[in-house]
């Protein structure tokens, strides 16, 4: 079992997109996965067709320690794929747990409850690197870091290679990085090119093979509740995110 964060405190650098397809990809191959939406936004609960307007129990809940996690994990109607499910409530979590002891491993500690029944928990955080996002990196084994081939790419990712050597150091010793994915790529500009050559300078093997393209379908499929693997399979957004799958099942079994 393997619990992989999906973070980068860049807002628009496709996590939820990540966190949505990738999940589904994965469970396509006959896997177990669970989907852990801690971003109050919910696009990750929306993209996997779930209302999160009209929940009954969310994420808040088990981080407060009002409800169990496994009486809010519902069932999504994609092969594999479980999902803990969030909503705007979740944004009064990072002020009531301000007080609360232990309050960074909140998430780890609920997620003992149900690791066993998972072959894979990815879990897509908020743009930022507050309390959410530190029980993110308190509960993975690794990160993945979704990277837009934009000019700014690697602007504020030394903030977050900081903040995970702290975690490191203080609470989660064996986290590491899982792969830096490149996404929004056009291989028609040089820009594109460019940015992936600056990332692979700086991180090495960690990049994946796999580069998301610019894809008009991944920007339709949420307003489906349809992840882009599903919504249309031969698009080239899905076909990569199938093929991401693969690379992350390989380095599983590695």
């Amino acid at each position: 079992m393997k619990t992989i964060v999906i973070a980068n405190q860049k807002g628009g650098v496709g996590k939820s997109t990540t966190a949505v397809n990738l999940s589904s990809a994965i469970g396509m191959n006959g896997k177990r996965v669970l989907l852990v939406d801690i971003d109050p936004q919910g696009n990750a609960t929306t993209g996997l067709g779930v209302d999160k307007w009209n929940l009954q129990k969310t994420i808040y809940d088990v981080l407060i320690g009002k409800h169990r996690v496994g009486d809010v994990i519902l069932q999504t109607k994609w092969k594999g794929v479980s999902l803990l499910p969030s909503n705007i409530e979740l944004t009064g979590a990072e002020i009531e747990l301000v007080s609360v002891v232990s309050r960074e491993t909140r998430l780890r500690e609920a997620l003992k409850e149900v690791k066993e029944l998972y072959d894979f928990i990815f879990i897509d955080c908020p743009p930022s690197l507050g309390l959410l996002t530190l029980n993110g990196l308190v509960a993975a084994d690794s990160i993945l870091i979704p990277v837009q081939c934009e000019y700014y790419a690697l602007e504020g990712l030394q903030q977050l290679l900081n903040t995970i050597d702290m975690v490191k150091k203080y609470l989660n010793p064996t986290l590491r990085i899982e792969g830096i994915l490149l996404t929004m790529y056009d291989l028609r500009t040089n820009l594109s090119r460019d940015v992936a050559e600056e990332v692979s300078k700086y991180f090495g093997d960690k990049v994946y093979e796999t580069k998301i393209p610019r894809s008009v379908r991944i920007g339709e499929s949420p307003s489906y509740g349809k992840p882009v693997v599903y919504y249309s399979p031969e698009s080239s957004g899905a076909v990569s995110y199938v093929q991401l799958a693969k690379e992350v099942l390989r380095c599983d079994t590695e």
